[in-house]
């Protein structure tokens, strides 16, 4: 079996991934001698391997509002799919609050490991980051970012285990009063910091906190909109009631999809 189709190292709450390497001596008229040590294993995973870990990711929704006139809308974008350990994840949000009440934009970032086992299955969430925007009032289509960091010691994602899955899911809905909240969910894939050296010969691609202006950045998503879908795709983003079809799950590699999450509710 080849080592890079093996899940990482990793303990849970739930479970664990270890691996142990052993080592028997036998000698004639004596007697045989074993040794274990212990093996950490770390995929050093290039992004360029899977061109969608490189996907930028975009979702539209488009609430219209009950008890009250009007709609509210945003267009989320981030720059990838796939983040390393310790990097930032930039969320730009172009917001359209064609309502007549105040509306604010959240952020949750958050962790879920799933645990399967003789046809059961345990999950377990943990809550990394939550962030809370300013108040975006009636009648003003704002574009706002938000950063969200990724500690640099956050498990990577495991994708290619049958019974133990790492996930992460990046959360933007707008807090409405007396209104269900239009939510947008992306899954992110976190790999393994690059070592020094490594980090020296890594391609150009764009860096969070690189000076990009948020107007620009949208500008420069707007233009990927345009090209990357037909005409028709373009009118349902400005004119669908409802949330945009999601973009395809990271692969991370050729190994399976994210599980479904029901999660819901103000944060």
């Amino acid at each position: 079996m080849n080592v890079g189709d093996l899940p990482p190292s990793f303990s849970g709450k739930h479970g664990k991934i270890e691996y142990t390497l052993e080592a028997n001596l036998s000698r004639a008229m004596k007697k045989d001698k074993r040794a274990t040590a212990s093996l950490t294993l770390v995929h050093n995973v290039d992004p360029r391997s899977d061109p969608v870990l490189m996907t930028p990711q975009c979702k539209a929704s488009v609430k219209k509002m009950l008890f009250t006139s009007g709609t509210v809308s945003m267009d989320v974008y981030t720059e990838r799919t796939a983040f390393y350990q310790g990097e930032c994840i930039k969320v730009v949000a172009a917001i359209q609050n064609k309502s007549t009440r105040d509306v604010r934009p959240k952020y949750r970032f958050y962790l879920k490991q799933s645990f399967f086992v003789k046809g059961k299955k345990k999950v377990s969430t943990q809550e990394i980051q939550r962030e809370v925007g300013d108040a975006i009032p009636p009648s003003t289509s704002p574009t706002v970012t938000r950063i969200l960091t990724i500690p640099p010691d956050m498990n990577a994602s495991i994708l290619n285990c049958a019974i133990i899955k790492v996930e992460y899911k990046v959360v933007v809905y707008l807090d409405i009063k007396y209104a269900l909240d239009p939510e947008i969910k992306f899954p992110i894939v976190i790999l393994p910091a690059l070592k020094e050296e490594e980090q020296q010969h890594q391609p150009a691609y764009p860096v969070y906190g690189s000076g990009t202006s948020a107007n620009s950045y949208v500008a420069g998503r707007t233009s990927f909109l345009q090209n990357s879908y037909a005409a028709g795709r373009t009118n349902f983003l400005q004119n669908s009631t409802a949330s945009g079809p999601s973009a395809p799950p990271p692969s991370y590699g050729k190994y399976g999809l994210y599980p479904s999450t029901n999660f819901r509710g103000k944060y």
